[in-house]
């Protein structure tokens, strides 16, 4: 049999393992993994380990011992599973598996894995649950097709994506289960739509900014120092300074949707004076914190970015006699960017166009995912996010999947494997 003939054959066992591959995404949808604060971590592993081992794979259960968020009654429990094959390349599929808290507006369960109409419904099925299933399939597909791989696989399932991913692919980056020299490239089925490959993200910088002022009566606020006038004047100067300017910048990386091309700044949070709901004292409040979301585009880079926001720290403090403020920093993100060369983009590409029969498009996220991790910790630049799903429909109310996506993009990461081996 010939490479054209292998083909027919993966694709074929794809379709024949649609219902399998259903039930699988239903059965991890209905495992609630809630993140924060990390519910059902250990029982998601051992489901997505067991589906492993039923399936030949070598399985490990990783836990990332030593960090904070790693504690008896939320454990941080990771799964990787190997399928060995030639000595050639190590190709890596990653998901993770903790999901959004549910929200109000559903009109299904969130966490009843519901098949209706061609779809899958719960939170965390399209980001990234239905991913976990492709990927696993995929491979699955390979070994009932009776072909040979050239190299190994390897597929893990891993926590905190939602908040960082530090007790999760970054914990296997810097214990070295994912590194450069050991893993040849990596595959994330996050929900970027099957015809889309998403080579890299923007940068984040979140920031804290505490104002202080001086308590006094709330009858005589002339002899106090409002902390929130303080944050106002704070915020004023960011929406009619800073953020014209953020808009006006556009990156050459091809984030979608068309907004993320430019640089943004966002109000995640503020917290000052006294209790709105609680019982009213008339104070003059000396305290109030506001938390930002800065999202910044590779053409900007860290150092430029911050200095931007501690210039805007200086002029408010130049505007709020009295008022003192810090400036202190939450996380940093660096942007990442798959190199144009690499063989794991033209993998997909070559992959998608023999399934779906058209050539897909390249963009990349506006948020951060764990490419982040695989890039600068694990050192390993062959790294994309490929997956079933639309992104739009990521943390909303009646989260769905389309069961055609996932069985598409299954057969494309089967293909691409191969490809890549």
């Amino acid at each position: 049999m010939g490479p054209a003939a292998d083909t027919d054959r993966i694709l074929a066992e794809v379709d024949r393992a649609a219902d399998e591959i259903v039930a699988f995404t239903s059965d991890l949808v209905r495992i609630p993994t809630v993140n924060p604060p990390g519910d059902a971590y250990d029982v998601c592993a051992h489901a997505i380990g067991d589906e492993l081992a039923r399936r030949r794979f070598e399985v490990e259960y990783i836990a990332a011992d030593g960090r904070p968020e790693h504690t008896a009654a939320h454990p941080r429990v990771n799964v990787v599973g190997t399928r060995r094959g030639g000595p050639g390349p190590v190709v890596h599929l990653n998901g993770h598996f903790d999901v959004v808290p549910a929200g109000n507006g559903w009109t299904v369960e969130p966490f009843g894995g519901v098949v209706r109409d061609g779809r899958i419904y719960g939170r965390g099925v399209c980001d990234m649950k239905a991913g976990i299933a492709a990927a696993l399939f995929a491979v699955e597909a390979i070994s009932r097709a009776g072909v040979r791989m050239p190299g190994s696989v390897e597929i893990s399932g891993t926590v905190d994506e939602e908040s960082g991913g530090f007790a999760g692919v970054a914990y296997l980056a810097e214990c070295g289960r994912i590194a450069k020299g050991r893993t040849s490239a990596v595959i994330i089925p996050e929900p970027l739509n099957v015809d889309r490959i998403c080579i890299g993200h923007r940068g984040v910088y979140w920031f804290e900014v505490t104002a202080r002022g001086r308590i006094a009566h709330g009858s005589m606020p002339f002899l106090g120092v409002s902390a929130i006038d303080g944050a106002s004047r704070l915020l004023q100067i960011a929406r009619d300074e800073l953020m014209p300017k953020l808009a006006a910048r556009r990156t050459a990386m091809p984030v979608a949707p068309p907004g993320a091309c430019h640089a943004t700044l966002n109000v995640n949070g503020i917290e000052g004076g006294q209790r709105v709901d609680g019982i009213q004292t008339p104070c003059v409040a000396d305290l109030c914190r506001v938390v930002f979301d800065r999202r910044f585009l590779l053409e900007e880079g860290f150092d430029a970015t911050r200095a931007e926001v501690e210039d805007l720290v200086r002029r408010a403090r130049e505007a709020s006699p009295g008022v003192q403020f810090e400036l202190r920093d939450l996380m940093v993100v660096h942007p990442v960017r798959t190199p144009d060369d690499s063989p794991v983009i033209a993998a997909l590409q070559s992959s998608i166009h023999r399934v779906l029969g058209r050539a897909p498009s390249l963009v990349a996220s506006p948020g951060t995912y764990d490419h982040k991790h695989v890039a600068r910790i694990a050192g390993v630049p062959h790294c994309v996010a490929y997956g079933p799903g639309e992104l739009e429909l990521a943390h909303q109310p009646d989260e769905y999947c389309r069961i055609e996506d996932i069985i598409n993009a299954t057969k494309v990461i089967a293909l691409a494997i191969l490809a890549l081996m």
